[in-house]
């Protein structure tokens, strides 16, 4: 009996030896988590990702059908494709297919207004709308009898996108369609009312396509603000080609002066590789995760040396800031750290 207690106390001290040594043992990091691109496999071009509550929005360019293409995400890497998000032209606006592009969405009080451009019944020019829907998703209306900006002696006006700086005053940043019809293109700048629904004061330009990497057009403006810097991304060339590619200019406010960045372009097609697996990478937009800055962009897939079809699909990308300056490591194809 006496030995049977012995082996039992040595059973016990052993187990409690194991449970102590178990307590103390540092459990192996977990695997970070990677992505590959394109995150969306489908025709988005002209992204811009909309996050509300968890939740991101993405609007694109008209296809399939649909006006407003839209879909949404919890990841940034797995996409639900949606219904139309403003399946309803305003009365300006010809019904022509596949002439509603560039959607940009912002939060305004109690509703998300959009700005896009679609085709102008009076000047047969592409031209800036602005609509409002209660939900991100829409469906988002235009009640407008008239654009809302449309530089028709310019060529029109096309690829708008909304800012709010610091103070709360928001600007709207969009360029001529001069591409068109053989006209200069620019970038311009304006304040917006409170509402979002009007425009204030005259047109500022910032850039304008004088640049040898630019060809013929610069679009797709984007304002950003960094460590209190303003940084204009915009993109230029022709979207169809490898040429296109995305470039920025350092602001000295959110009218500008801005001045073009030397090391322009930052993001574009690497054209020394024969065998690259994308090219013309553009119109971004940017989103910003806690200490993260993201570049969402489309881009046109290559297989076997050709671009696959005539679809542009959808890119996200790290931008690194280096002495306040954005840095791409991009377009990447291979794997690399989820958001």
């Amino acid at each position: 009996m006496h030995r049977r207690l012995q082996r039992w106390g040595l059973l016990l001290a052993l187990l409690s030896v194991a449970a102590l040594s178990g307590c103390g043992a540092t459990p192996s990091a977990a695997p970070t988590a990677t992505f590959q691109n394109p995150v969306l496999r489908e025709n988005f071009a002209d992204p811009f990702i909309l996050p509300v509550n968890g939740v991101y929005w993405l609007y694109a360019t008209n296809a399939s059908g649909k006006n407003i293409s839209l879909a949404r995400s919890t990841d940034l890497l797995t996409w639900e494709i949606l219904s139309d998000a403003m399946p309803a032209l305003p009365k300006w606006a010809k019904m022509t297919g596949g002439l509603v592009w560039a959607p940009e969405v912002i939060p305004i009080g109690d509703r998300y207004v959009m700005y896009y451009t679609a085709r102008d019944k009076a000047s047969n020019k592409q031209c800036v709308g602005v609509a409002v829907s209660a939900l991100p998703e829409g469906k988002f209306k235009d009640t407008h009898d008239a654009p809302l900006v449309c530089q028709a002696q310019e060529g029109g006006t096309i690829d708008p996108s909304p800012f709010r700086d610091d103070d709360g005053q928001l600007y709207l940043y969009y360029k001529n369609d001069g591409n068109c019809c053989g006209i200069p293109t620019s970038i311009y700048a304006q304040k917006l009312a409170a509402d979002g629904l009007s425009l204030l004061g005259e047109p500022v330009r910032l850039v304008r396509n004088d640049a040898q990497w630019e060809g013929r057009v610069v679009e797709a403006p984007t304002m950003f603000k960094h460590d209190g810097q303003y940084v204009l991304f915009f993109s230029a060339n022709d979207y169809a080609g490898v040429e296109y590619a995305v470039g920025y200019a350092i602001c000295e406010g959110p009218l500008g002066p801005c001045q073009d960045a030397p090391e322009n372009p930052i993001l574009a097609s690497d054209l020394s590789d024969k065998n690259a697996m994308v090219i013309g990478p553009g119109h971004q937009a940017l989103l910003q995760l806690g200490d993260q800055t993201w570049l969402v962009y489309h881009a046109w897939e290559v297989v076997a040396g050709s671009r696959r079809g005539d679809r542009r699909f959808v890119w996200l990308d790290r931008i690194q800031w280096e002495d306040g300056r954005p840095v791409v490591q991009g377009p990447t194809v291979g794997p690399q750290p989820a958001p």
